[in-house]
């Protein structure tokens, strides 16, 4: 059927209960030409064998008629031949012509009086008229002609096939409502399953669809009713996964806060104190150089302070990391840790920021747009691959990020994560002075490209004096 429907001139606008019914309908009509063409040889057939035979037992007749006639004068016979055959008419199905032997026309058959006055097309009688010669008795005199003629077989016919063709089209267009209705009736929970995506889309995963009676229909219900499950879990895991990344973030942030507070402590309070202390222990180590004793004391407690100093320094490095200097070791951690969550996905990666340090904002900007970016390459792009290139460019840091899914517009739009995302990369780069840009390759995919300033000077931690 699906061969067979490449053939058919069906409006792709028609619905599917259409389409189908008249699928149906264009094959009984087929099967019913076929038909017709086995009743057009058979009604030729037997056409041809009934005005054969009327042919011959008109012909025996008029033997036997001459038999009796050729002992009569000539005088005589015509009188009494014309006598014998003006009542009968035509012959069954036969024109009989008398005619003498210089060929005038003593006698001819008048038209038939069976469904006078009729005909029938032209392509009809060519297709099923049969062809017979005619028959010739010489009467004394006279020759009479036989001339089979089918034209009231022919009518009959074409009555019949009227007939039928009229009885084929309120076949045909039985068929077609009936196949049209089963398929309404079989095909209605269709309907249902349609509302249930339409649902599902919007965002109500709780849809389920019943268990249909007919195989098909239940197989497709039980597949859907998966799928809901799944998606459902997935969306949980999400959620769930959203949350612990927002406490964790949380957390982070109030960790980095106490350090921060931690830090400021130590640099105020401690650090400031073995500051005083070392400068009293050099001042007297500069006035006891002639009281040896206490002389090395002096010298001991400014030795102690310098590595007090020292350890608080370290701590205050520990506490108050300059993200700028740690930003490729923060990039490869990042990284790492994706690729174990995403194995599906290849990411390679070429981190070259410079030998100079940067600022921390714009360390921070980097590691954040790096963070959205792979968020964005999971959620939204369906790719299989993801290449990250960060490089020093004179004054400029140019970060590229780029996959082989299928894209993003760039511009903010209501797809979670593709939009908003990307508005945020955009505000987050204009505020430092940099440069954001959007690509969507002739190959296919997405690219990120950043530009930001990297000729700020890196903010380190406060030296102790």
């Amino acid at each position: 059927m699906r061969g067979f429907c490449h053939f058919l001139p069906v409006d792709r606008r028609l619905s599917l209960h259409t389409r189908v019914g008249l699928v149906f309908t264009a094959l009984a009509a087929s099967l019913l030409l076929v038909l017709a063409g086995f009743w057009l040889h058979g009604a030729r057939s037997a056409m041809h064998e009934e005005v054969e035979a009327a042919s011959r037992v008109s012909e025996q007749w008029l033997q036997a008629l001459a038999g009796e006639l050729r002992e009569l004068s000539p005088a005589v016979l015509p009188g009494r031949l014309l006598g014998i055959v003006k009542p009968l008419g035509r012959i069954r199905a036969n024109a009989l012509t008398v005619t003498t032997v210089d060929g005038s026309v003593l006698y001819r058959s008048p038209p038939p009086t069976y469904k006078a006055g009729r005909s029938v097309p032209g392509w009809f009688a060519a297709l099923l008229a049969p062809q017979f010669a005619s028959r010739s008795l010489t009467v004394g005199d006279l020759q009479l002609t036989l001339q089979p003629d089918a034209s009231r077989s022919l009518i009959d016919a074409w009555d019949d096939l009227l007939a039928m063709a009229g009885w084929a089209v309120l076949l045909l267009a039985g068929i077609f409502v009936a196949s049209r209705r089963a398929l309404d009736r079989a095909l209605r929970p269709l309907e249902q399953v349609m509302q249930a995506l339409d649902r599902t889309g919007s965002g109500r995963f709780d849809t389920r669809l019943p268990v249909f009676a007919t195989p098909e229909l239940g197989r497709l219900s039980r597949a859907f009713n998966g799928m809901a499950d799944r998606l459902t879990a997935a969306v949980n895991d999400n959620v769930h996964l959203e949350t612990e990344r927002e406490v964790a973030e949380q957390m982070q942030a109030r960790l980095q806060e106490e350090r921060k507070l931690i830090a400021r402590e130590l640099h105020d309070e401690l650090a400031q104190g073995i500051t005083a202390v070392r400068a009293l222990a050099g001042a007297i180590v500069q006035r006891t150089g002639e009281q040896p004793a206490l002389h090395g004391h002096a010298q001991s407690i400014v030795a102690v302070t310098g590595e007090m100093q020292d350890g608080v320094r370290n701590i205050l490095h520990r506490l108050r990391p300059a993200a700028g200097r740690a930003l490729v070791p923060t990039l490869e951690q990042l990284l790492n840790a994706w690729r174990q969550q995403n194995e599906g996905i290849a990411l390679s990666s070429q981190l070259a920021p410079g030998e100079s340090p940067l600022a921390d904002a714009v360390a921070q900007a980097v590691i954040r747009i790096v963070q959205e970016g792979l968020t964005n390459v999971v959620r939204h792009a369906r790719a299989s691959r993801v290449d990250l290139r960060l490089s020093r460019q004179g004054d400029w840091l140019q970060l590229s990020l780029a996959d082989n899914g299928q894209g993003c517009d760039g511009r903010p739009s209501p797809q979670a994560g593709c939009g908003f995302g990307l508005a945020g990369m955009q505000e987050r780069v204009a505020a430092l002075g940099g440069h954001l840009k959007f690509e969507k390759p002739l190959g296919g995919g997405f690219r990120l490209l950043v530009r930001l300033p990297a000729a700020a000077v890196a903010i380190s931690v406060e030296e102790v004096a």
